[in-house]
């Protein structure tokens, strides 16, 4: 096992296009860090230059002590699981599992040992006779897996593992691959675009856009103390609320207004922004901080909003709202019958969970303290 360090790392693409820059990061050993991210941020390309498929333009890359820039990808001493499982048609699982330890020339009795092995862990003992094509996507994936772990590398590499499986199957996967990591202790990357997929399994998550590390945190840091508006806008099904206005001081409070909505700031959200009176800001409110009944935190005046929408999930409803001049609203909370369509109602805002945020795509989060990266 080792870490694995970035060091100011990009990849220019012909024509000037960056894939990835100014990559800094730091991947403990035995630690599970998630890359996470919409389609072209980069996260895939970063995972490829640590497997040594797509080369460094600049910075420097190091799997434990060693400088790998310029190493081959077969004597980097990590193994990749592919979202397309990459698996050999004509071969048995057992040799789909074999080649690899084969191809190092492992001697016969070590490569029989680890398959065995990683089969065992796996749950494919029984398989190991069968072809790709008589096994569900589920197998196959495993299969990738233990192709991987036979290995025993310093480092695993997953691009995108569980896309191609059914919402049920992946699930039941990556609960799987989490009891795997724990088993095994190895420091592993893992890239995704789903959100559930990145908060469940990391204990970092690193989200990425344009090429760019936006926030690297543990899940629960990065959903509750966003570092900017992408961030809190990327993670969170149903997406935050934004609505933008500006902080105004009034009957000597300071308060958040824009169309329809007027929120008095609690007494530290207030001095941390004293200085952001009468300039451009945007609100961020998750949908479960809105609520039909006032929180101890509400100042008791609530949003008025027509229902449009209600999604019942069960436990769970999404209720999707505007205001009188169409400020759009979804409020997830608990299930009940009494809410329905062209309803009117109010919102009430649990005030120590709402944000504020610069304008911009990026803007930062006003309303949290100032806080590193935390890439190390």
């Amino acid at each position: 096992m080792a870490e694995v360090t970035f060091e100011n790392i990009g990849k220019k693409y012909p024509g000037g296009v960056w894939a990835a820059r100014g990559i800094d990061l730091r991947v403990a050993d035995a630690e599970f860090v998630v890359l996470v991210g919409p389609s072209g941020c980069g996260k895939s390309t970063s995972l490829r230059m640590v497997a040594g498929l797509e080369d460094i333009t600049v910075g420097t890359l190091r799997i434990g002590q060693r400088v790998v820039n310029q190493t081959p990808p077969k004597d980097r001493d990590v193994a990749m699981v592919f979202q397309n499982y990459a698996l050999y048609p004509h071969m048995t699982v057992y040799k789909n599992m074999a080649f690899g330890l084969k191809l190092r020339k492992f001697p016969k009795h070590k490569i029989e040992e680890r398959v065995r092995w990683a089969a065992g862990i796996l749950g494919l003992e029984e398989l190991l006779d069968r072809k790709p094509k008589a096994l569900s996507g589920g197998q196959r994936q495993r299969v990738a897996v233990g192709r991987a772990i036979v290995r025993q590398p310093a480092a695993f590499l997953f691009d995108e593992p569980l896309s191609n499986l059914d919402a049920k199957l992946r699930v039941e996967t990556r609960a799987e691959l989490k009891q795997l990591h724990q088993r095994l202790n190895t420091t592993t990357l893992y890239v995704t675009h789903d959100q559930e997929e990145a908060m469940t399994l990391g204990d970092r998550v690193v989200v990425m856009d344009q090429g760019e590390i936006q926030q690297c945190d543990t899940p629960l840091e990065v959903y509750h103390a966003p570092r900017n508006r992408f961030v809190a806008g990327f993670l969170g099904m149903p997406s935050m609320n934004f609505v933008a206005g500006r902080l105004h001081r009034s009957e000597g409070q300071i308060r958040f207004e824009a169309q329809d909505v007027k929120l008095d700031l609690l007494p530290e959200q207030a001095r941390h922004l004293s200085d952001q009176l009468d300039t451009e800001l945007v609100l961020g409110i998750r949908p479960e901080a809105l609520h039909l009944h006032p929180p101890a935190s509400d100042s008791g005046k609530g949003i008025e909003v027509a229902v449009r929408m209600v999604e019942q999930l069960g436990s769970t409803m999404d209720v999707y709202a505007t205001t009188a001049q169409n400020v759009p609203f979804v409020a997830r909370m608990a299930a009940e019958r009494s809410v329905q369509p062209r309803a009117a109602l109010k919102l009430y805002v649990d005030r120590t969970r709402m944000h504020l945020f610069a304008p911009g795509e990026h803007g930062a989060n006003l309303t949290r303290t100032s806080a590193p990266l935390a890439t190390e």
